[in-house]
Protein backbone atom coordinates (compact mmCIF):
# COMPACT_ATOMS: atom_id res chain seq x y z
CA UNK A 1 0.00 0.00 0.00
CA UNK A 2 1.27 3.43 -1.09
CA UNK A 3 0.70 6.10 1.98
CA UNK A 4 -0.13 9.41 1.02
CA UNK A 5 1.76 12.21 0.97
CA UNK A 6 1.67 14.77 4.02
CA UNK A 7 -0.27 17.71 3.46
CA UNK A 8 2.37 20.20 2.55
CA UNK A 9 0.59 23.30 4.24
CA UNK A 10 1.64 21.81 7.91
CA UNK A 11 5.27 22.11 7.74
CA UNK A 12 7.99 20.12 10.79
CA UNK A 13 10.92 22.25 10.78
CA UNK A 14 13.67 21.30 13.27
CA UNK A 15 17.33 22.22 14.14
CA UNK A 16 19.21 19.39 16.00
CA UNK A 17 22.65 19.83 17.35
CA UNK A 18 25.16 18.06 19.60
CA UNK A 19 23.45 19.10 23.32
CA UNK A 20 20.78 21.32 24.16
CA UNK A 21 22.60 23.84 24.49
CA UNK A 22 23.83 24.14 21.31
CA UNK A 23 20.56 23.08 19.90
CA UNK A 24 19.45 26.25 21.84
CA UNK A 25 21.80 28.67 20.34
CA UNK A 26 19.64 28.20 16.55
CA UNK A 27 16.21 27.99 19.04
CA UNK A 28 17.15 31.69 20.12
CA UNK A 29 18.58 33.33 16.73
CA UNK A 30 14.31 32.08 15.24
CA UNK A 31 13.12 33.88 18.46
CA UNK A 32 15.04 36.60 18.05
CA UNK A 33 13.79 36.83 14.03
CA UNK A 34 10.19 36.62 15.04
CA UNK A 35 10.17 38.85 17.68
CA UNK A 36 11.95 41.66 15.37
CA UNK A 37 8.58 41.23 12.81
CA UNK A 38 5.03 42.11 14.51
CA UNK A 39 3.30 40.04 12.64
CA UNK A 40 5.06 37.08 12.95
CA UNK A 41 5.38 37.84 16.57
CA UNK A 42 0.89 37.69 16.49
CA UNK A 43 0.87 34.21 14.52
CA UNK A 44 3.21 32.35 16.52
CA UNK A 45 3.39 30.64 19.70
CA UNK A 46 6.75 30.66 21.10
CA UNK A 47 6.97 28.02 23.35
CA UNK A 48 10.63 29.24 25.37
CA UNK A 49 11.41 26.03 28.03
CA UNK A 50 10.58 23.67 25.45
CA UNK A 51 12.21 25.54 22.54
CA UNK A 52 9.70 25.11 20.14
CA UNK A 53 7.57 27.64 18.08
CA UNK A 54 3.91 26.91 16.25
CA UNK A 55 2.24 28.56 13.85
CA UNK A 56 -1.38 29.88 15.36
CA UNK A 57 -3.27 31.24 12.36
CA UNK A 58 -2.61 32.49 8.67
CA UNK A 59 -0.41 30.34 5.93
CA UNK A 60 1.02 27.41 7.77
CA UNK A 61 -1.46 27.48 10.50
CA UNK A 62 0.01 24.15 12.17
CA UNK A 63 3.20 24.46 11.57
CA UNK A 64 5.82 23.22 14.10
CA UNK A 65 9.40 24.66 14.56
CA UNK A 66 11.70 22.86 17.33
CA UNK A 67 15.10 22.81 18.62
CA UNK A 68 16.45 18.95 19.04
CA UNK A 69 19.88 17.76 21.10
CA UNK A 70 21.40 14.71 19.48
CA UNK A 71 20.36 12.70 22.75
CA UNK A 72 17.04 13.04 21.60
CA UNK A 73 14.79 9.89 20.70
CA UNK A 74 11.00 11.12 19.94
CA UNK A 75 12.44 11.77 16.67
CA UNK A 76 11.75 7.90 15.60
CA UNK A 77 7.95 10.06 15.03
CA UNK A 78 8.69 12.88 13.47
CA UNK A 79 8.06 13.95 9.57
CA UNK A 80 10.60 17.02 9.26
CA UNK A 81 9.77 19.29 6.45
CA UNK A 82 12.84 20.46 6.88
CA UNK A 83 15.91 20.05 9.04
CA UNK A 84 19.28 21.88 10.57
CA UNK A 85 21.92 19.68 11.30
CA UNK A 86 24.32 21.75 13.19
CA UNK A 87 27.92 21.21 13.97
CA UNK A 88 27.18 17.73 12.77
CA UNK A 89 30.82 16.13 13.57
CA UNK A 90 30.06 17.00 17.44
CA UNK A 91 27.41 14.19 18.06
CA UNK A 92 27.64 11.32 20.15
CA UNK A 93 25.91 8.68 17.01
CA UNK A 94 24.08 8.44 14.19
CA UNK A 95 20.86 7.75 15.87
CA UNK A 96 18.89 11.18 15.90
CA UNK A 97 20.15 11.97 12.32
CA UNK A 98 18.90 8.68 10.49
CA UNK A 99 15.97 9.25 12.67
CA UNK A 100 15.16 12.68 11.31
CA UNK A 101 16.55 11.84 7.58
CA UNK A 102 14.14 8.70 7.11
CA UNK A 103 11.00 10.81 8.83
CA UNK A 104 11.77 12.98 5.74
CA UNK A 105 9.79 10.47 3.46
CA UNK A 106 6.44 11.31 3.57
CA UNK A 107 7.25 15.01 2.47
CA UNK A 108 6.95 15.74 -1.11
CA UNK A 109 9.95 18.00 -1.20
CA UNK A 110 12.46 17.60 2.08
CA UNK A 111 15.45 19.55 2.98
CA UNK A 112 18.21 18.49 5.07
CA UNK A 113 21.15 21.18 5.91
CA UNK A 114 24.24 19.82 7.63
CA UNK A 115 26.31 22.63 8.73
CA UNK A 116 29.73 21.58 10.20
CA UNK A 117 33.55 21.29 10.32
CA UNK A 118 34.84 18.19 9.65
CA UNK A 119 35.19 15.45 12.01
CA UNK A 120 38.51 13.39 12.59
CA UNK A 121 36.40 10.11 12.94
CA UNK A 122 36.83 8.62 9.72
CA UNK A 123 33.53 6.60 10.23
CA UNK A 124 30.96 9.80 11.50
CA UNK A 125 27.90 10.60 10.04
CA UNK A 126 29.48 13.57 8.88
CA UNK A 127 32.99 12.53 7.50
CA UNK A 128 30.54 9.58 5.71
CA UNK A 129 28.60 13.26 3.79
CA UNK A 130 31.73 14.99 3.01
CA UNK A 131 33.40 11.61 1.20
CA UNK A 132 30.29 11.22 -0.26
CA UNK A 133 30.04 15.05 -1.30
CA UNK A 134 33.53 14.66 -2.84
CA UNK A 135 33.11 11.80 -5.04
CA UNK A 136 29.36 13.97 -6.04
CA UNK A 137 31.90 16.64 -7.02
CA UNK A 138 34.22 14.54 -9.21
CA UNK A 139 31.55 13.08 -10.86
CA UNK A 140 32.19 9.36 -9.21
CA UNK A 141 28.28 9.42 -8.06
CA UNK A 142 25.25 11.62 -10.32
CA UNK A 143 23.39 12.18 -7.69
CA UNK A 144 21.31 15.36 -8.21
CA UNK A 145 19.24 15.44 -5.08
CA UNK A 146 22.65 15.68 -2.91
CA UNK A 147 24.49 19.01 -3.07
CA UNK A 148 27.69 19.28 -1.51
CA UNK A 149 29.79 22.52 -0.25
CA UNK A 150 32.89 22.22 1.12
CA UNK A 151 35.68 24.86 1.88
CA UNK A 152 38.17 23.42 3.45
CA UNK A 153 42.62 23.92 2.76
CA UNK A 154 44.16 20.58 1.24
CA UNK A 155 46.16 18.53 3.25
CA UNK A 156 49.51 18.90 1.05
CA UNK A 157 49.06 23.00 0.89
CA UNK A 158 51.12 25.26 3.23
CA UNK A 159 49.04 25.55 6.63
CA UNK A 160 50.74 28.62 7.12
CA UNK A 161 50.31 30.70 4.21
CA UNK A 162 47.02 33.25 4.62
CA UNK A 163 46.63 33.31 0.69
CA UNK A 164 44.97 29.76 0.93
CA UNK A 165 43.30 30.77 4.29
CA UNK A 166 40.02 31.78 2.61
CA UNK A 167 39.13 28.25 0.76
CA UNK A 168 37.97 27.44 4.29
CA UNK A 169 36.97 30.55 5.58
CA UNK A 170 34.89 32.48 2.30
CA UNK A 171 33.64 35.09 4.98
CA UNK A 172 37.50 36.05 6.01
CA UNK A 173 38.51 39.64 6.59
CA UNK A 174 34.77 40.08 6.24
CA UNK A 175 32.71 38.91 9.51
CA UNK A 176 35.44 36.55 10.51
CA UNK A 177 38.48 38.08 11.80
CA UNK A 178 41.51 37.89 9.97
CA UNK A 179 43.58 39.36 12.83
CA UNK A 180 42.33 36.60 15.03
CA UNK A 181 42.90 33.96 13.05
CA UNK A 182 46.77 34.86 12.21
CA UNK A 183 47.18 35.13 16.29
CA UNK A 184 45.77 31.39 16.57
CA UNK A 185 48.06 30.61 13.64
CA UNK A 186 51.11 31.97 15.48
CA UNK A 187 50.71 30.11 18.04
CA UNK A 188 49.85 27.12 16.51
CA UNK A 189 53.28 27.04 15.45
CA UNK A 190 54.67 27.64 18.23
CA UNK A 191 53.10 25.22 20.22
CA UNK A 192 52.83 21.84 18.28
CA UNK A 193 50.06 21.01 20.60
CA UNK A 194 47.97 23.40 19.00
CA UNK A 195 48.62 22.41 15.39
CA UNK A 196 45.84 19.79 14.77
CA UNK A 197 43.37 22.28 16.41
CA UNK A 198 44.63 25.22 13.82
CA UNK A 199 44.25 22.18 10.91
CA UNK A 200 40.77 21.50 12.34
CA UNK A 201 38.83 24.14 13.15
CA UNK A 202 40.44 27.07 11.27
CA UNK A 203 41.22 25.39 7.69
CA UNK A 204 38.14 22.25 8.21
CA UNK A 205 40.77 19.35 7.60
CA UNK A 206 40.33 15.86 8.85
CA UNK A 207 42.90 15.89 11.90
CA UNK A 208 43.01 14.83 15.42
CA UNK A 209 44.95 16.57 18.74
CA UNK A 210 46.47 13.26 19.08
CA UNK A 211 49.12 12.07 17.10
CA UNK A 212 47.92 10.37 14.40
CA UNK A 213 50.15 7.62 13.20
CA UNK A 214 48.81 7.33 9.54
CA UNK A 215 46.92 10.68 8.61
CA UNK A 216 43.72 9.47 6.91
CA UNK A 217 44.54 11.32 3.69
CA UNK A 218 47.85 8.92 3.67
CA UNK A 219 45.60 5.84 4.26
CA UNK A 220 42.92 6.69 1.69
CA UNK A 221 45.63 6.88 -0.92
CA UNK A 222 46.79 3.51 -0.77
CA UNK A 223 43.08 2.11 -1.38
CA UNK A 224 43.91 0.86 -4.87
CA UNK A 225 41.62 -2.46 -5.53
CA UNK A 226 42.94 -6.00 -3.95
CA UNK A 227 42.36 -9.09 -6.51
CA UNK A 228 41.46 -11.37 -3.91
CA UNK A 229 41.77 -14.47 -6.29
CA UNK A 230 45.01 -13.82 -7.78
CA UNK A 231 46.58 -14.10 -4.09
CA UNK A 232 45.86 -17.54 -3.79
CA UNK A 233 48.76 -19.58 -2.97
CA UNK A 234 51.13 -16.57 -3.07
CA UNK A 235 53.71 -15.82 -0.66
CA UNK A 236 52.78 -13.82 2.05
CA UNK A 237 53.43 -12.65 5.74
CA UNK A 238 50.76 -12.28 9.05
CA UNK A 239 49.88 -10.47 12.04
CA UNK A 240 47.42 -11.86 14.48
CA UNK A 241 46.14 -9.72 17.75
CA UNK A 242 44.44 -11.91 19.65
CA UNK A 243 41.73 -10.10 21.97
CA UNK A 244 40.66 -10.07 24.96
CA UNK A 245 37.20 -12.18 25.75
CA UNK A 246 34.94 -9.62 24.54
CA UNK A 247 37.33 -7.50 22.37
CA UNK A 248 38.42 -7.26 18.53
CA UNK A 249 40.65 -9.64 17.36
CA UNK A 250 42.50 -9.46 14.08
CA UNK A 251 44.30 -11.27 11.02
CA UNK A 252 46.56 -9.35 8.90
CA UNK A 253 47.98 -10.55 5.29
CA UNK A 254 50.66 -8.55 3.58
CA UNK A 255 51.91 -9.79 -0.07
CA UNK A 256 55.26 -8.40 -0.44
CA UNK A 257 55.38 -9.70 -4.19
CA UNK A 258 52.02 -8.62 -4.99
CA UNK A 259 52.02 -4.53 -4.90
CA UNK A 260 51.59 -4.86 -1.12
CA UNK A 261 48.29 -6.01 -1.30
CA UNK A 262 46.48 -6.48 2.02
CA UNK A 263 43.54 -9.07 3.30
CA UNK A 264 42.37 -8.33 6.75
CA UNK A 265 40.06 -10.53 8.81
CA UNK A 266 38.12 -9.49 12.15
CA UNK A 267 36.08 -11.32 14.68
CA UNK A 268 34.00 -9.85 17.53
CA UNK A 269 31.47 -11.74 19.92
CA UNK A 270 28.19 -12.03 18.03
CA UNK A 271 25.67 -11.37 21.08
CA UNK A 272 25.21 -7.65 22.24
CA UNK A 273 26.64 -5.63 18.62
CA UNK A 274 24.17 -3.05 19.32
CA UNK A 275 25.66 -2.33 22.89
CA UNK A 276 29.10 -2.93 20.99
CA UNK A 277 28.16 -0.53 18.67
CA UNK A 278 26.86 2.51 20.99
CA UNK A 279 29.80 1.68 22.68
CA UNK A 280 32.37 2.36 19.78
CA UNK A 281 30.40 4.10 17.59
CA UNK A 282 31.03 2.43 14.32
CA UNK A 283 28.78 0.30 12.41
CA UNK A 284 29.28 -3.53 13.90
CA UNK A 285 26.30 -4.87 12.39
CA UNK A 286 26.93 -3.34 8.81
CA UNK A 287 30.23 -4.75 8.89
CA UNK A 288 29.10 -8.56 9.63
CA UNK A 289 26.50 -7.78 7.12
CA UNK A 290 29.09 -6.80 4.50
CA UNK A 291 31.83 -9.52 4.81
CA UNK A 292 33.92 -7.58 6.67
CA UNK A 293 33.69 -8.91 9.82
CA UNK A 294 33.15 -12.42 11.72
CA UNK A 295 30.61 -12.28 14.94
CA UNK A 296 29.75 -15.70 15.83
CA UNK A 297 27.59 -16.08 18.54
CA UNK A 298 28.14 -15.48 22.50
CA UNK A 299 29.07 -12.89 24.57
CA UNK A 300 32.99 -13.99 24.56
CA UNK A 301 35.23 -14.55 21.60
CA UNK A 302 34.95 -17.65 20.03
CA UNK A 303 38.41 -19.24 19.72
CA UNK A 304 37.36 -22.35 17.90
CA UNK A 305 35.86 -20.64 15.00
CA UNK A 306 39.37 -18.31 15.21
CA UNK A 307 41.21 -21.36 14.90
CA UNK A 308 39.09 -22.75 12.01
CA UNK A 309 39.28 -19.98 10.09
CA UNK A 310 42.82 -19.46 10.44
CA UNK A 311 43.30 -23.26 9.59
CA UNK A 312 41.50 -22.27 6.28
CA UNK A 313 43.35 -19.23 5.31
CA UNK A 314 46.62 -20.97 5.63
CA UNK A 315 45.38 -23.96 3.54
CA UNK A 316 44.43 -20.92 0.97
CA UNK A 317 47.87 -18.96 1.12
CA UNK A 318 51.49 -19.38 1.10
CA UNK A 319 51.56 -18.13 4.69
CA UNK A 320 55.49 -17.49 5.57
CA UNK A 321 55.28 -17.06 9.43
CA UNK A 322 52.01 -15.35 11.16
CA UNK A 323 53.78 -12.47 14.68
CA UNK A 324 51.38 -13.05 17.10
CA UNK A 325 51.40 -10.82 20.48
CA UNK A 326 52.09 -13.43 23.31
CA UNK A 327 49.62 -11.63 25.41
CA UNK A 328 46.22 -13.74 25.46
CA UNK A 329 47.69 -15.94 22.91
CA UNK A 330 47.79 -19.36 25.32
CA UNK A 331 44.41 -20.44 24.57
CA UNK A 332 43.72 -19.83 21.45
CA UNK A 333 47.38 -21.81 20.75
CA UNK A 334 45.79 -24.91 22.73
CA UNK A 335 42.80 -25.01 20.77
CA UNK A 336 45.28 -25.08 17.60
CA UNK A 337 46.92 -28.12 19.20
CA UNK A 338 44.29 -29.95 19.97
CA UNK A 339 42.68 -29.43 16.52
CA UNK A 340 45.81 -30.61 15.13
CA UNK A 341 46.10 -27.23 13.43
CA UNK A 342 50.01 -26.38 12.68
CA UNK A 343 50.21 -22.48 11.78
CA UNK A 344 54.03 -20.90 11.41
CA UNK A 345 53.62 -18.69 14.43
CA UNK A 346 56.55 -16.09 15.38
CA UNK A 347 56.30 -14.64 19.18
CA UNK A 348 56.53 -10.78 18.34
CA UNK A 349 56.86 -8.37 21.17
CA UNK A 350 54.59 -5.21 21.64
CA UNK A 351 57.92 -3.32 23.26
CA UNK A 352 60.49 -0.85 21.31
CA UNK A 353 62.44 -3.68 20.16
CA UNK A 354 60.09 -5.79 17.58
CA UNK A 355 58.19 -2.88 17.29
CA UNK A 356 60.02 0.19 16.10
CA UNK A 357 61.10 -1.38 12.51
CA UNK A 358 57.38 -2.67 12.00
CA UNK A 359 56.27 1.00 12.27
CA UNK A 360 58.70 2.11 9.96
CA UNK A 361 58.23 -0.54 7.63
CA UNK A 362 54.43 0.16 7.32
CA UNK A 363 55.07 4.17 7.38
CA UNK A 364 57.61 4.00 4.43
CA UNK A 365 55.47 1.86 2.30
CA UNK A 366 52.12 3.98 3.32
CA UNK A 367 54.12 7.42 2.25
CA UNK A 368 55.53 5.44 -1.07
CA UNK A 369 52.09 4.09 -1.77
CA UNK A 370 53.48 0.19 -2.15
CA UNK A 371 50.38 -0.93 0.03
CA UNK A 372 47.24 -2.02 -1.12
CA UNK A 373 44.34 -2.36 1.31
CA UNK A 374 41.35 -2.12 -0.84
CA UNK A 375 39.15 0.03 1.41
CA UNK A 376 38.86 -2.45 4.24
CA UNK A 377 36.57 -0.49 6.66
CA UNK A 378 37.24 -2.16 9.84
CA UNK A 379 40.84 -2.13 9.05
CA UNK A 380 40.73 1.96 8.03
CA UNK A 381 38.78 2.17 11.62
CA UNK A 382 41.70 0.78 13.41
CA UNK A 383 44.23 3.06 11.29
CA UNK A 384 42.54 6.17 12.52
CA UNK A 385 42.57 5.28 16.16
CA UNK A 386 46.50 4.39 15.94
CA UNK A 387 48.47 6.46 18.06
CA UNK A 388 52.13 5.90 18.65
CA UNK A 389 54.75 6.50 21.51
CA UNK A 390 58.59 7.37 21.15
CA UNK A 391 61.31 6.28 23.41
CA UNK A 392 64.47 8.85 23.78
CA UNK A 393 66.14 7.49 20.83
CA UNK A 394 62.93 8.55 18.72
CA UNK A 395 62.22 4.67 18.13
CA UNK A 396 57.95 4.00 17.80
CA UNK A 397 55.40 1.19 18.98
CA UNK A 398 52.10 1.66 19.22
CA UNK A 399 50.42 2.56 22.13
CA UNK A 400 46.91 0.96 23.08
CA UNK A 401 46.76 2.94 26.03
CA UNK A 402 46.68 6.48 24.21
CA UNK A 403 45.09 4.83 20.75
CA UNK A 404 41.51 6.32 20.35
CA UNK A 405 39.35 2.73 20.40
CA UNK A 406 40.46 -0.26 18.78
CA UNK A 407 43.68 -0.60 17.10
CA UNK A 408 43.99 -4.66 16.53
CA UNK A 409 44.05 -4.47 12.79
CA UNK A 410 46.25 -1.83 12.95
CA UNK A 411 48.85 -3.97 15.29
CA UNK A 412 48.07 -6.61 13.03
CA UNK A 413 49.32 -5.30 10.07
CA UNK A 414 52.43 -3.52 11.73
CA UNK A 415 53.31 -6.93 12.71
CA UNK A 416 52.62 -8.65 9.64
CA UNK A 417 55.08 -5.87 7.82
CA UNK A 418 57.89 -5.79 10.48
CA UNK A 419 57.52 -10.12 9.81
CA UNK A 420 58.73 -9.68 6.03
CA UNK A 421 61.03 -6.30 7.07
CA UNK A 422 62.92 -8.85 9.69
CA UNK A 423 63.15 -11.83 7.23
CA UNK A 424 64.53 -9.78 4.14
CA UNK A 425 66.84 -8.11 5.96
CA UNK A 426 70.50 -8.78 6.33
CA UNK A 427 71.54 -9.44 10.23
CA UNK A 428 73.22 -6.25 11.21
CA UNK A 429 73.51 -7.54 14.86
CA UNK A 430 71.83 -7.13 18.01
CA UNK A 431 69.48 -4.43 18.77
CA UNK A 432 70.41 -2.12 22.16
CA UNK A 433 67.12 -3.62 23.48
CA UNK A 434 68.34 -7.25 24.07
CA UNK A 435 70.93 -6.06 26.42
CA UNK A 436 69.72 -6.02 29.61
CA UNK A 437 71.88 -3.37 30.91
CA UNK A 438 69.88 -0.61 29.12
CA UNK A 439 66.82 1.24 30.28
CA UNK A 440 64.39 3.56 29.24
Amino acid sequence: MTLPLVMEDISEVYSAASDRNQAARVFREMEAMIFGDPDLSARCNVQRFAKKIEVLDGDGEGSIYEALSSDARKAHSLSPSFVVADELAQWPNRELYDNLTTGTGARAEPLVVAISTQSSDPNSVMSELVHYGEQVLDGTFDDPSFAAFIFTVTPDADPWDESGWYDANPALADFRSLDEMRQFAEQARRIPAKEPTFRNLYLNQQVDAAETFIPATEWRACGGAVDVEALCGRPCFGGLDKSSTTDLSSLVLYFPEDYGQILAWFWVPGDRLDEREDRDRVPYRTWRDQGFLEAPAGRAIDNFAIANRLAEITAAYDVQGIAFDRWRIEDLKKILADEGIDLPLVDWGQGFRDMAGAVDALETAVLDRRIRHGGHPVLAWNISNAIVASDPAGNRKLDKARSRERIDGAVALVMSMGLHAREAAPDTGPSVYEFESFFI
